[in-house]
C-alpha cells in the first residue's frame, strides 16, 4: 500500500477545498489500502502485483513521439504517460472542454460534482485516485446541444521502464436534451511486457432526455493493470449506452455504477472480454433502479484461453417505489483451454413489485461438431476456431451503433498471443 503513496507537489495545493479533497482521499486508502479476498467485491480480483511493485508517481512532458491515429473522423483529447497533451488535442466548438483542474480553479460548481458518484470512503482505488487529483478533463455540453461527431479520449502509455502511476479523473456533464458519443481508448507503444498501472475514475451526469453513447476500447500491454470505475446518474427519459472491449494488461477492471434517478431513465451496458497467457480481466457492474418505469439492459461476452481468468459481477438493484421496471442481464464466456477459468456472480435484489428481472449465466466451449465442419471443408483449424469466436461475439459488438467504430473495434479485437 505504501508504494502506492507518494509525497508529491501538486497544482493547486494551496485552494483549500482540492488540498482538503485530495488530503481525504490519501487518508481513507491509508486506513482501507489494497483489496483482498475478504473485500466482497474484490473476491475472484486478487492485485497482489501491487505487492511487490514500487510504481512511481512522474509529472513530466510528453517526449515519447507520439502521434493519435484513429480510422474514423473525431474529436481527439490525448493523455501521454497520465500527462494532457493540448498539442495533439482538438475540442467541439459548441462544447465546453477543459482540463479538469483548470475546471475546479474556474468553476465552483465543479466541486460539487467531483467525489459524489465514485465515493472515495466506497472504493479504495477511487479514494488513490482523489489524493492525485490533478490530471483528466472536463466535459460540459449545454442543453439541447449535439456533439457533431465523436470525441474520444486517447491515453497513450510508453512507460520506458518506468512502473509508472497514472491517475486520471474525467467529469462529463450533459445538461437537458444533449447528446453525445464519447470514446476511451487506452494504448501502449514499447515493450509489448510494460509493467505501468492506470487508475481511472468517470463521473458522468445525464440530465433530462439526454443521450449518450459511450464506448471503451482498453489495449494496454501485457504486464500492466488497468482499473476503472466509471459512476453515472441518469436523470428522467435519459439514456446511457455503453460498451467496453476488454483485451489488453495483466489485470484489468472495468466498474460501471449506475443510478436510474428518474422515472424512464434507461441504461445498457454491453462488454466483451478476451485474453490468453495469465491475465485477468474483470467486468463489474452494479445498475440501481431507484425510480419507477426505469430500464436496464446488460450483455457480457468473454474469450479465455490458456490460464487466464474472466471475472462477470453483475448486479440489479430495485428499489421499493420503482415499479414497472425492467433489468435484464446475461452473461456468457467460452473457454478455449482446460486451464483457463470464468468466475461469475449474477446478482438480483427486489424490494418493489410489478417488475420484469431476469439474468443468467453460461460458459462453454466452441462447439465441436461447428469446428469439425468447417475444417471438413477445408479451412485450417486456426482460422476455423477464429471464425467462430468472431461470430460469437458479433452479436455484442453489433450493440454499438456507430458503423465506423464498430469496424474499428473488429481490428482491435485480435486474440493476443500466449504472454
Amino acid at each position: 500500500m505504501s508504494s502506492l503513496l507518494k509525497d508529491v507537489n501538486l497544482l493547486g495545493d494551496n485552494i483549500p477545498w482540492l488540498h482538503d479533497f485530495r488530503q481525504q482521499g490519501r487518508l481513507v486508502f491509508a486506513d482501507k489500502g489494497i483489496p483482498n479476498a475478504k473485500v466482497e467485491a474484490w473476491k475472484y480480483t486478487k492485485p497482489n502485483m501491487f505487492l511487490n511493485s514500487d510504481f512511481a508517481w512522474v509529472n513530466s512532458e510528453n517526449k515519447t513521439g507520439y502521434k493519435p491515429e484513429l480510422p474514423f473522423d473525431c474529436y481527439k483529447i490525448c493523455f501521454v504517460n497520465g500527462i494532457f497533451a493540448p498539442e495533439l488535442s482538438d475540442f467541439p466548438p459548441e462544447t465546453e472542454i477543459m482540463p479538469l483542474i483548470e475546471a475546479i480553479m474556474l468553476h465552483p460548481e465543479v466541486r460539487e460534482r467531483i467525489g459524489k458518484l465514485a465515493n472515495s470512503e466506497q472504493h479504495n482505488f477511487a479514494a488513490l485516485n482523489a489524493a492525485y487529483l490533478n490530471e483528466g478533463i472536463y466535459i460540459h455540453i449545454a442543453e439541447g446541444v449535439k456533439i457533431n461527431k465523436p470525441v474520444c479520449l486517447i491515453c497513450h502509455t510508453e512507460s520506458g521502464g518506468i512502473l509508472l502511476m497514472n491517475n486520471l479523473r474525467n467529469l462529463i456533464v450533459l445538461e437537458k436534451n444533449a447528446q453525445a458519443e464519447i470514446i476511451e481508448y487506452y494504448n501502449y507503444s514499447g515493450e509489448q511486457k510494460s509493467c505501468y498501472f492506470n487508475n481511472i475514475v468517470n463521473e458522468i451526469y445525464l440530465g433530462e432526455q439526454a443521450k449518450l453513447e459511450h464506448y471503451k476500447v482498453q489495449d494496454e500491454a501485457f504486464k500492466a493493470i488497468h482499473l476503472a470505475i466509471n459512476s453515472i446518474e441518469v436523470k428522467k427519459s435519459a439514456s446511457y449506452k455503453s460498451f467496453c472491449l476488454q483485451k489488453g494488461a495483466d489485470l484489468a477492471r472495468n466498474e460501471s455504477l449506475i443510478n436510474l434517478e428518474e422515472s424512464c431513465a434507461q441504461a445498457e451496458v454491453n462488454a466483451v472480454y478476451a485474453m490468453n497467457g495469465w491475465a485477468t480481466l474483470d467486468i463489474t457492474t452494479d445498475i440501481r433502479h431507484l425510480a419507477a418505469e426505469t430500464f436496464s439492459q446488460q450483455l457480457v461476452k468473454g474469450v479465455v484461453g490458456g490460464q487466464a481468468k474472466g471475472i462477470f459481477q453483475g448486479k440489479i438493484h430495485i428499489a421499493p417505489n420503482a415499479v414497472k421496471t425492467k433489468g435484464y442481464q446475461q452473461h456468457r464466456a467460452l473457454l478455449l483451454s482446460d486451464e483457463a477459468e470464468v468466475d461469475v456472480k449474477p446478482e438480483l435484489e427486489i424490494f418493489a413489485d410489478d417488475v420484469q428481472c431476469t439474468h443468467g449465466s453460461a460458459c462453454g466451449q466452441l462447439d465441436a461438431e461447428q469446428l469439425f465442419y468447417m475444417k471438413s471443408r477445408g479451412l485450417d483449424e486456426d482460422i476455423a476456431k477464429k471464425m467462430l469466436i468472431d461470430a460469437y461475439l458479433q452479436e455484442v459488438i453489433a450493440k454499438v451503433d456507430d458503423e465506423k467504430v464498430i469496424d474499428w473495434i473488429k481490428l482491435v479485437l485480435k486474440l493476443p498471443e500466449e504472454n
